[in-house]
Formats: structure tokens, C-alpha cells, sequence
């Protein structure tokens, strides 16, 4: 974190704060980049002025981390934030993560080879104009790599400065406790939202070491425009919309969730940060244990 004056946020909460690492905190309500990319994760933004404004938007109203990969676009969202937000505002945290391939538009390959690693790191650096990554995360375990390797390498990658803080994506907990031996893992980025709780075994063990749950696709809540649904009860006793609850729903699941919706327009990000001010009750959170 480093740069220019600090963030003053718009929404006083923003879901309250989460330090991670023990030295880094954050506003618990982050923003997921991606899908300020063209179509499919891929090529440059389809209107790149409206997507700076919503990038500049989303630090203004308060959101102090920002989540992205080399693997969206490729590199292009990486060089897209640093165009739009360098020098970078004190107290912005960008997260970024290596160890997939894009050759083609459809394809998501795994290379977590050190070597590999050493030069996605090198890249991202370069491309977010960043001298040292807060949050750096493995994009995906490779079954041809041990992820001992994988995880090593950003360990001494992490000692060499080029790091502060490690974490990982789409793992399981037998996975993170491999990781763990090796280096501290300060954030899991998974999966999950109000309709997929695949990863609630992980979650539990990240609650309780302290350790930033990051869910990825957290809106993807099936049934949304379904009148009858759970999120759709919710949304109408709160005089909210289904993806705002489903939001809320995240930042209420747990304290070390930091749920990172992404967007590409503006009102969407109004939308997604106002569910911030959501408060569910009891009867909320168990409506949506029967989704």
C-alpha cells in the first residue's frame, strides 16, 4: 500500500473492516475487477472510459481492495487498474493472483511451476506499477506441480520483497494445511456465495484462525428475478434487491468474508455498495439456510 492521500470513504462502513495479515487492513466489501474486461474475461474493456469511471468510483465510495489476476484479459485488467488508479491511493490494497494461462479465450490452465510463478509475479509487478504485491495468491492448484513447489516459490518470492502477504484460490482445507506448513496464508479466495456452500468446510477453518475469506462469483445465487425465492423474501422485507441481500447475506455469513462483487457500470456498483448498509435479522439469515 502505497501512493497518494488516503481513501475517505463514502458509506461509513462499508461492512465494518478486516485486518489481514496482521498488518493490513481493509474494508470488508472489496471489488472484483474481472469483468471490467471485453467478453468472456478477454481482450480490453468494451468502453474503457466507462470502465475507468467505475474503477475511480469504487475508490471513492470507500472500497480499499481491489481484486484481480494476470489470467483476466490476459494482463489486461492488471495494466488497466494502473492506467486508471496510479499512483495509487494510500491505503488501496490490489490482490492479485498467478498460476493460470489464458491461450485462448475459453481455456484456464494451471501452471504453478516456480519458474512460471517467478515470471508472473515479475509481470504483475511491472504491469501495476507496484514494488512490492500486498496480496498475492496462487490462481489455482496445478495437479501436475506439487503445490509444495507452487507454494515454496511464492515464499521466496515473499522473502525476496517482492511480496507481503501470500494467499491461495480454489483449494480445500487438506490443501491449505499443505500451504501452511510451508509459509502463513493470510486469504482463500473460493467459490462460494448464497446459492453454492461448497466451501463452508474451508470457510470454518478460515473463521477460526483469522485467516480473509475472499468468495468468488458471490452474487451467483440461483432463482434471483424468482418472486417466490428466499433472497427475494429478504430483499422485500428490506426494501432491497436480491443481489443487495445476497451481499448482505455474505457479510453477515461470517466476520472474514470480504466479498468482492464486480461490475462494469456504475449503477450496479451503487447498488452493490449500498448493500453494505443491510442489516439482516435472525429470520433473514435463516431464510437463507432454506434457498
Amino acid at each position: 500500500m502505497n501512493g497518494q492521500a488516503p481513501i475517505q470513504p463514502e458509506v461509513n462502513t462499508l461492512g465494518g473492516s478486516l485486518t489481514i495479515g496482521g498488518d493490513m487492513t481493509v474494508h470488508r466489501l472489496g471489488f472484483g475487477a474481472m469483468r471490467l474486461c471485453g467478453p468472456g474475461v478477454w481482450g480490453e474493456p468494451l468502453d474503457p472510459a466507462a470502465a475507468k469511471r467505475v474503477l475511480r468510483r469504487a475508490v471513492e465510495l470507500g472500497i480499499t481492495l481491489i481484486d484481480t489476476a494476470d489470467a483476466y484479459g490476459p494482463e489486461v485488467n492488471e495494466r488497466f487498474i494502473a492506467e486508471t488508479l496510479y499512483p495509487h491511493p494510500a491505503g488501496l490494497v490490489i490482490a492479485t493472483k498467478g498460476g493460470l494461462t489464458r491461450p485462448r479465450r475459453e481455456a484456464w490452465n494451471t501452471n504453478g511451476r516456480p519458474e512460471h510463478l517467478r515470471a508472473a509475479c515479475d509481470g504483475s509487478l511491472r504491469r501495476l506499477k507496484l514494488e512490492r504485491i500486498d496480496l498475492y495468491q496462487l490462481h489455482a492448484p496445478d495437479p501436475r506441480v506439487l503445490l509444495e513447489e507452487s507454494v515454496g516459490t511464492l515464499a521466496e518470492l515473499r522473502a525476496a520483497g517482492k511480496i507481503r502477504h501470500i494467499g491461495l484460490s480454489n483449494v480445500s482445507v487438506k490443501e491449505l494445511r499443505r500451504a501452511q506448513r510451508i509459509v502463513p496464508i493470510v486469504s482463500v479466495q473460493n467459490r462460494y456465495n448464497f446459492s453454492d456452500r461448497s466451501s463452508d468446510d474451508v470457510l470454518a477453518v478460515c473463521e477460526k484462525e483469522s485467516i480473509a475469506f475472499l468468495p468468488w462469483h458471490p452474487l451467483a445465487a440461483g432463482g434471483y428475478a424468482a418472486g417466490g425465492s428466499a433472497l427475494a423474501r429478504v430483499a422485500r422485507r428490506h426494501g432491497a434487491t436480491p443481489v443487495q441481500v445476497a451481499i448482505a447475506w455474505l457479510l453477515a455469513r461470517s466476520p472474514v468474508i470480504v466479498p468482492i462483487p464486480g461490475t462494469s457500470t456504475l449503477d450496479h456498483l451503487e447498488e452493490n455498495v449500498a448493500a453494505a448498509r443491510i442489516r439482516l435479522s435472525a429470520e433473514d439469515l435463516n431464510a437463507g439456510g432454506r434457498h
